[in-house]
């Protein structure tokens, strides 16, 4: 019977492949998150290894430069303010036409309330798997800190293979600590329920061409998402009037406004003043300017006329200086 040997075994992987081992092991830890409360605003970027990235807001934009969705900025402001007077508030989504000043709102929503606390964390769609991490990140502050956030996702939309949109769920509304005093989701999208609802779904369970055994439940998944904001804001494409008012607005705005000096309304008495009568104080050749300008873009809407008032500002300012030069 042969003896038996101790035999010195080497299980070291070879380096290419510790090399492999140590890239996938980065890959799918995501780093230590330190918010500072005194950051106003913050961008997810980098993907799952990211970080967040300090954002240098510009807060010239207000509340009062929203015009033709008041009903809408009302209620979004009134959600806000509970939130950071530490009374129960929703998570807001907020959908509807292009354009139309969902994103802005945000915009101007830090600008009036970053006084009292408000802070903004962006996220894009494909990072929503840091968004517990973050989380945890903010219960983490302290408690005096005097901090609220608001985590902005733009764009909002998920396909059917898409599973990234559970996470948001379980932040949402799902998990055992969902419940937060000191984070809110605000979203916006052009699609209603977020996921895609598919005529093919009703036929296949009309027709029974489906293996489920209860197919309904596809029905009810594809809304579940949207359920848990408690806050819905439609947003709808506006009229001629108010169109052409948020131009005349963004332009008397400008330090050197290219508004006839006899048609010129200021600034403090534009609120004063009824949407046609607004519109007729316009010159001829700007209104028909803003209403060309918006046939191009397809549609009318604020983000069209803040265009159209960046393109006449600076085309107004350019052929003065040429005709000085």
């Amino acid at each position: 019977m042969p003896q038996s040997t101790n035999t010195h075994m080497n299980y070291a992987l070879p380096d290419h492949l510790l090399d492999l081992l140590g890239q996938y092991l980065q890959e799918q830890v995501t780093p230590t998150i330190e918010i500072d409360p005194a950051q106003l605003a913050y961008r997810w970027v980098g993907g799952h290894q990211g970080h967040l990235e300090p954002l240098a807001v510009n807060l010239f934009l207000s509340l009062d430069d929203l015009h033709g969705i008041d009903t809408q900025k009302a209620k979004l402001v009134q959600n806000t303010r509970q939130f950071l007077k530490g009374y129960p508030a929703n998570h807001v989504l907020m959908t509807g036409s292009r354009g139309a000043g969902k994103s802005s709102l945000i915009r101007a929503l830090l600008q009036a309330y970053h006084s009292e606390g408000l802070r903004i964390i962006e996220i894009a769609r494909d990072d929503l798997r840091v968004l517990d991490k973050i989380r945890t990140a903010i219960n983490a502050l302290p408690a005096d800190c005097g901090c609220h956030y608001v985590v902005y996702c733009d764009d909002l939309a998920f396909n059917g293979q898409d599973e990234s949109y559970r996470t948001l769920k379980s932040v949402l509304d799902g998990s055992l600590d969902s419940e937060q005093d000191k984070l809110l989701v605000y979203a916006t999208s052009n699609r209603r329920h977020l996921l895609p609802q598919l005529m093919k779904d009703n036929v296949n369970i009309y027709n029974g061409q489906t293996d489920e055994v209860n197919p309904y439940e596809t029905i009810d998944e594809t809304v579940s998402l949207s359920d848990r904001f408690g806050l819905w804001l439609s947003f709808h494409p506006m009229d001629q009037n108010t169109y052409l008012h948020i131009v005349r607005h963004y332009l008397s705005l400008s330090p050197n406004r290219n508004l006839d000096n006899a048609n010129d309304v200021k600034e403090s008495n534009v609120n004063k003043i009824d949407v046609e009568t607004a519109n007729k104080t316009l010159p001829d050749n700007i209104r028909a300017a803003a209403l060309r300008w918006a046939s191009e873009r397809g549609g009318r809407s604020g983000r069209v006329a803040y265009q159209f008032s960046r393109y006449w500002i600076g085309q107004t300012r350019l052929a003065a200086e040429d005709n000085n030069s």
